[in-house]
């Protein structure tokens, strides 16, 4: 009888050490994608239906964003978009509109040049978590703004804002190198 005891003394403390485990695992994933991913974490949670879904969803942003191909600008390039940002920066003063829908396509084409895929917005915003989650909101409010300028229904100083947080996620994608690729 001390054997079969002893050995459910043994079986329940290797299953609380496996569960021990697996919350500290649990604990440090969660930690990591909070480090990572900033306020996209809790966006994304709070989108999710749950906590665990949430992180599979950042886990996977992970997967697919170490499978693109992103690569710095070489010095030239970024020269060159430096210099567009700066016309378009002057055309705001005569065509706010105008310059900002100009700025959403100078933004998405530093994206393409640096190799990720630009055809769907929220598939971008996904791609972009990964290694721009500081300067998403930025992203996500200029674009929001853009929309209501097409329509006509933004102000000067909403365009005025949305040139400032598409120079923010611009300036970022520009300077950025591949480090921790």
């Amino acid at each position: 009888m001390t054997t079969l005891i002893w050995v459910a003394v043994v079986v329940v403390a290797v299953v609380a050490l496996a569960a021990v485990g697996y919350v500290v695992l649990q604990q440090q994933r969660r930690s990591r994608l909070r480090e990572r991913f900033g306020p996209e974490y809790e966006r994304t949670v709070a989108e999710s239906d749950n906590r665990r879904d949430a992180e599979r969803e950042l886990i996977a942003r992970e997967q697919r964003h170490s499978e693109l191909d992103i690569r710095p600008l070489p010095e030239e390039t970024r020269d060159a978009y430096a210099s567009r940002w700066t016309e378009v920066q002057e055309r705001f003063v005569d065509a706010p509109g105008f310059a900002v829908t100009e700025a959403d396509q100078l933004v998405t084409s530093v994206m393409a040049e640096r190799g990720y895929p630009t055809d769907d917005f929220e598939q971008r915003l996904s791609d972009l978590s990964v290694g721009h989650a500081a300067t998403l909101d930025h992203y996500r409010t200029a674009h929001e703004i853009s929309g209501r300028a097409a329509r006509k229904e933004a102000s000067t100083e909403e365009l005025r804002q949305a040139m400032v947080h598409y120079r923010a996620l611009f300036e970022e994608l520009l300077h950025e190198t591949t480090r921790g690729r």
